[in-house]
């Protein structure tokens, strides 16, 4: 059992915990206890949604904000004509509506507006927090919740195919923190007719691919964050770096994945190298490197 990132794949059914779960059962047998080797997720799919489901494992928990600011693809299916009160086949009908006048160009111009930057109101079934709790519990245990809208980008969405009036299929790439679910509803109710999600599979995280069924595959030293630059350190800088001192720029290598022409920029770090493993996050200050994230004894 080894730090670094592992690439899983999440089954139709699963929770984004259990997946976790699996995972610390691993860390257990190889016997290391959870301050040894901590766990988590690097974002949660619904029950009813599959596909790529990042695990970090070991100082690579400290990285997960970063695999919130780059893009996430999806293909889902859209079923029109019925809302549901969270947003997918598994919840409660609480709209129906007359589909048959919906068509093809219709539909294309429906998504125009909620490309870019929007502000989205997250599904009451999410796992946002009211007042310390995740909003889903409150709404399971039937509480009313309300939750403010958040600022989300969409970066680019297609139509794939549509057998209407029933269903079409959705492709879309997004930031992080971005509710499929909420997009079909709005696309439902700015079209008069009610929609919800049947089925919505992550496909890829950045450049990192969904394994498919059974498929696992661990991530570490260069290939972890790969659109950030990098620095190789040695000698006396890597006691600079441990001890919080600046570094010189030195040679910053280019990130080995670029970010689609558009998207946000995500301000990544610069990752530190050493004897390739990645072993700090850099930020630039008064042209002189500086670690933010302390990640030893490195990934």
């Amino acid at each position: 059992m080894k730090p670094g990132i592992y690439l899983a794949h999440k089954p139709v059914g699963a929770t984004s915990f259990s997946i976790v779960r699996d995972l610390m059962r691993e860390v257990e047998t190889a016997g290391l206890s959870r301050k040894q080797m901590p766990v988590c997720h690097g974002g949660t799919l619904d029950p009813f949604a599959e596909g790529l489901l990042p695990l970090l494992a070991g100082p690579a928990t400290h990285l997960m904000e970063w695999l919130h600011v780059v893009p996430k693809t999806y293909e889902a299916e859209v079923v029109w004509g019925v809302e549901t009160d969270n947003g997918d086949l598994l919840g409660r009908v609480i709209h129906e509506g007359d589909a048959t006048a919906l068509t093809a160009e219709t539909l294309e111009a429906a998504l125009i507006p909620f490309l870019g930057w929007t502000e989205q109101v997250p599904p009451a079934t999410s796992a946002k927090k009211v007042g310390g709790e995740p909003a889903y519990k409150k709404a399971h245990r039937g509480e009313a919740v309300e939750l403010p809208p958040s600022r989300v980008y969409l970066h680019e969405a297609r139509w794939l195919s549509h057998e209407l009036p029933r269903s079409s299929r959705l492709r879309l790439t997004c930031r992080g923190g971005y509710y499929v679910r909420a997009l079909a509803r709005e696309l439902g109710r700015a079209l008069g007719c009610g929609a919800h999600l049947a089925r919505l599979h992550r496909t890829t995280i950045g450049p990192w691919a969904d394994p498919g069924p059974g498929g696992r595959l661990w991530l570490h030293g260069p290939e972890l964050l790969p659109w950030c630059a990098s620095r190789v350190i040695a000698g006396d800088e890597v006691n600079d770096v441990k001890h919080g001192r600046t570094i010189p720029l030195g040679e910053l290598r280019p990130p080995d994945w670029r970010l689609p022409e558009g998207f946000p920029d995500p301000e990544a770090p610069v990752r530190a190298l050493q004897k390739g493993r990645l072993v700090a996050l850099l930020r630039e200050q008064e042209g002189a490197l500086r670690a933010v994230t302390h990640l030893w004894p490195g990934l």
